[in-house]
């Protein structure tokens, strides 16, 4: 399944902008880099050492009378330059580290900053799976990138330039020869450069998906389904072929930047060769030393060659990289749906009383709206229960409250004000939300808890989990509340689940509740514990319910009824009962359907 983002790359094309955006973020690290810099100007300035000696000491020794004391000071150079050459080159890498891991921790942070402040309806677009590679995969994979040439296009660069200016000195003539070799790095150079950068695009969409696949299939949830269809068969050949592809694909793109290694390995084998059929030719006929000669052919043209070689392949992985920078960017650049607008003010004190004016919501990929002019007003303290068919738009007006979404037309207030014109921040705080599919992080009963209310002691957390009827159950188990509930929360039953949630809504303390009740499926003792939880729940918050539950029908001071995104009726339970409209009917279909104890339950509440 593909994503929607738009990340399509013209290989053929590298987009300027894009390079200067990747340049920009060297920017808080200039102080390093700068001296990194004078780092590298130093190195190889002391790299070039061997290169003087090694000529002096071969025509010395060569020469009429050669002095062994000469020699001694010549060598002990050498040994100097490289031990201080070492040392400077220590400092420099770990300035060139420092640099080029404060760059991914930046985009790792950046793109965490970007996903978690996007909106619900973005997570219903992209798959998990994909979303995750971008922070992890793709990041990942510039990791090596940046951390090899954060630095290694001015290091190559300043040696090959300082390297070639020595050999200027040494022979302008055998300069001249070695530098007719470099139109065969820089041809294919360029286009190496694109066809990687195009190889690598195909590799990380291919790997984006075996990410999202197996994010779906390794899930606990996936993998019940996965064995409950007897499945394991046919996704072991999905995951093959995926896999499959992924491989040629990622041999592809390797192979592409091998062929240029390979040929620069080539020319380091045959450029002294040739350079060395030249400075024959030269000493015998026009006078050049033989130190000169071999230190040209032996140790500066494999340093120059070594450096533009380098310089070449830098560039073949910078222009390859841009695919992957591209592909990140293309997340931190997505629209967020639903922000903070200018001037949003903080919300006070909240009375809780929500307002619907005129609401019209549609999801972009549904052929009609969810939700058509509803309008509704609850009063703060008031129990409200939404009831429909399956698909009326409950579920939305649900998500309107707290601003997972805005309205397509019209306005949600709490206390008189839109909720668009407060803080995201403010809104949420005072609203606490259990959703029908209880979501627990795989950590312990206590985090759990806690996620709610990071500063609570240890009495009110104890306090909320008595409320919600879970402590007992809590207390038995082996490491009590430091108990791990799995992935999650798959290692306690469905009603456990349930009332720890509650228990996390308790402990928060919102002002406004927001409820999709979730007790069709438990057994009697969790459906009458949870219905204890949940009346104390409700004490003294505005609370909106999609109602599942005849009791809570019963005790709603207001019953909203949709069908097919319009509120159809409303009112207390008894009026309704009375209009024998959709109301009317459904009830008489939940208490046809519902189970003895269910009933009685619902009797007991009125």
């Amino acid at each position: 399944m593909a994503t929607d983002w738009g990340d399509e790359e013209d290989s053929r094309r590298i987009d300027r902008g894009l390079v200067r955006r990747v340049l920009g973020y060297l920017r808080p690290y200039r102080n390093a880099i700068a001296l990194a810099l004078m780092c590298i100007l130093a190195g190889a300035a002391l790299a070039l050492v061997p290169a003087l000696v090694f000529r002096e000491l071969i025509d010395d020794l060569g020469g009429a009378n050669p002095q062994f004391g000469h020699v001694l000071i010549l060598v002990g150079a050498v040994i100097a330059a490289a031990i201080v050459g070492g040392l400077i080159g220590l400092v420099e890498a770990l300035l060139s580290e420092r640099v080029s891991q404060g760059i991914i921790f930046d985009l790792r942070e950046e793109l965490f900053d970007r996903l978690v402040h996007q909106s619900v309806g973005f997570y219903t677009h992209h798959r998990a799976g994909e979303v995750m590679s971008r922070i992890g995969n793709d990041v990942n994979a510039i990791e090596n990138v940046v951390a090899d040439t954060v630095l290694g296009v001015a290091r190559n660069a300043i040696v090959a330039g300082s390297t070639l200016a020595l050999m200027f000195v040494f022979d302008w003539r055998l300069t001249l020869i070695a530098l007719l070799l470099l139109p065969l790095v820089a041809i294919p150079m360029r286009s190496t450069g694109r066809r990687v950068f195009a190889a690598r695009s195909r590799a990380q969409r291919k790997l984006a998906e075996l990410t999202g696949y197996l994010q779906e299939v390794l899930g606990i949830s996936g993998a019940l389904l996965v064995k409950a269809f007897v499945r394991e068969r046919a996704e072991g050949e999905r995951f093959r072929a995926t896999n499959d592809a992924l491989r040629r694909l990622e041999i592809r793109a390797s192979m592409i930047g091998r062929r240029f290694s390979t040929l620069m390995d080539v020319l380091q084998t045959a450029a002294p060769a040739v350079l060395i059929l030249a400075g024959g030719w030269l000493v015998v006929y026009h006078g050049t030393s033989v130190g000169t000669v071999f230190v040209f052919a032996t140790v500066l043209t494999q340093r120059f060659a070594t450096a533009a070689g380098a310089l070449g392949e830098t560039h073949v992985n910078l222009i390859g990289s841009l695919a992957l920078f591209r592909r990140i960017f293309t997340v931190l650049d997505h629209p967020c749906d639903v922000t903070d607008r200018e001037g949003a003010q903080e919300l006070a004190t909240v009375r809780g009383a929500l307002t619907f004016e005129s609401v019209t919501f549609a999801y972009p990929t549904q052929p009609r709206p969810a939700l058509t002019s509803f309008s509704a007003r609850i009063e703060p303290g008031q129990l409200v229960a939404l009831v429909g068919p399956s698909g009326a738009g409950k579920t939305t007006i649900t998500t309107l409250i707290p601003r997972f979404h805005d309205p397509t037309v019209g306005r949600v207030l709490i206390d008189g004000l839109d909720v668009a014109d407060v803080t995201l921040q403010s809104l949420r705080a005072d609203i606490g939300i259990v959703f029908q599919d209880t979501f627990l992080f795989h950590a312990s009963v206590r985090d759990n808890l806690l996620y709610a209310r990071e500063g609570a002691s240890e009495a009110q957390m104890i306090a909320a989990a008595k409320a919600a009827y879970i402590h007992d159950f809590v207390a038995s188990l082996p490491d009590g509340y430091d108990t791990i509930v799995g992935e999650r929360g798959h290692r306690l039953s469905g009603g456990e689940k349930q009332r720890i949630a509650i228990a996390r809504v308790i402990l928060k303390d919102p002002r406004i509740l927001v409820l999709d009740e979730a007790t069709s499926n438990l057994d009697t003792v969790s459906e009458q514990l949870i219905q204890s939880a949940l009346a104390r729940l409700f004490v003294g918050r505005t609370s909106v319910v999609i109602a599942h539950r005849l009791s809570t029908i019963l005790a709603a001071d207001q019953i909203l009824v949709l069908d097919r995104g319009k509120l159809v009726e409303h009112g207390t339970h008894a009026e309704l009962r009375e209009k024998d409209g959709l109301y009317a009917k459904l009830h008489a279909q939940q208490f046809r359907d519902a189970p003895k104890h269910a009933i009685l339950a619902a009797g007991t509440a009125t």
